[in-house]
């Protein structure tokens, strides 16, 4: 005849109930359902790593045709030419010439990234109210702008402008950048357009969508992270001025999308609350 359970089975059987209800409560609320206006937290994780996949895929199968990319490089710059466009040269040397602001633009345009996982985890902790809006956004900037990668190589002025210098490869604080003929397995044909400056314009984008109701004029002051981009990229030799037109057109195109995208989610919730009723 086995002995009775003692106090300490009881605990902690009692403990081991609380711990399993809790981990339910997590895994049917936060993870699958989301709560209180935010989606689902696995649900989102595996949403943008399947995006992040999916663009770091097919980013690195485009771009291979190295003769089709100077060509398109050597046409944008005849067009910049003709409109007095072309200043990635001066932009370049003005940096060499400023030795003590080289190594803060290869911070700046390394660890950008930081500034984008900061953003959306801040939009989806602070700002649910407008974080799907701005994560289709994100989504769309990857599916909009793969189809132009693979249509339109571009070689960045590094390699396709003679005397312009190679700030990030001199000074990588990676300790690498990719080059032609390198075998890394990266793009280095895909300066049109620039996504260095596509997604911090997304970040500044998302702070202005999630503060202009409560601060507009701190809303504003998001934008000055792509500006900022915009210079860092023209002096680092990495993209041209109609690259960082492209990224603009990119934002506002991927915008639209994300619009569209949310009116026929609506609509399909709509016509599902219809057919329930």
């Amino acid at each position: 005849m086995s002995p009775p359970p003692g106090r300490g089975d009881s605990r902690r059987e009692v403990t081991t109930g609380r711990f399993s209800r809790l981990i339910e409560r997590v895994r049917s609320g936060t993870l699958v359902r989301g709560v209180h206006g935010r989606p689902a937290v696995l649900v989102e994780v595996i949403v943008l790593l399947l995006g992040f996949l999916f663009f770091t895929y097919f980013h690195g199968l485009a771009g291979k045709d190295a003769a089709s990319a100077t060509a398109n490089a050597l046409a944008l710059q005849s067009v910049e030419r003709a409109l007095h466009l072309d200043i990635e040269q001066l932009a370049n040397e003005w940096l060499t010439e400023h030795p003590a602001l080289i190594q803060p633009a290869v911070y700046y345009y390394r660890l950008y990234y930081v500034v984008l996982v900061g953003v959306l985890l801040w939009v989806f902790i602070r700002h649910a109210d407008v974080y799907i809006k701005v994560r289709r956004t994100l989504l769309a900037i990857i599916v909009l702008v793969l189809p132009v990668f693979w249509a339109l190589p571009m070689s960045p002025p590094r390699f396709a402008l003679p005397g312009v210098v190679d700030i990030i490869a001199q000074y990588d604080i990676l300790g690498s950048h990719p080059s032609p003929g390198t075998g890394s397995g990266q793009n280095v044909y895909s300066a049109m357009p620039s996504l260095h400056v596509g997604w911090s314009a997304w970040c500044a984008y998302a702070v202005w969508s999630a503060l202009r109701a409560s601060h507009p004029r701190l809303a504003l002051l998001s934008w000055v992270f792509p500006l900022g981009m915009v210079a860092d990229v023209l002096v680092t030799g990495n993209h041209y001025v109609l690259d960082i037109v492209g990224s603009g057109v990119l934002l506002v195109a991927s915008i639209a999308a994300a619009s569209v995208w949310g009116r026929l989610v609506e609509r399909r919730r709509r016509a599902r609350s219809r057919i329930r009723a």
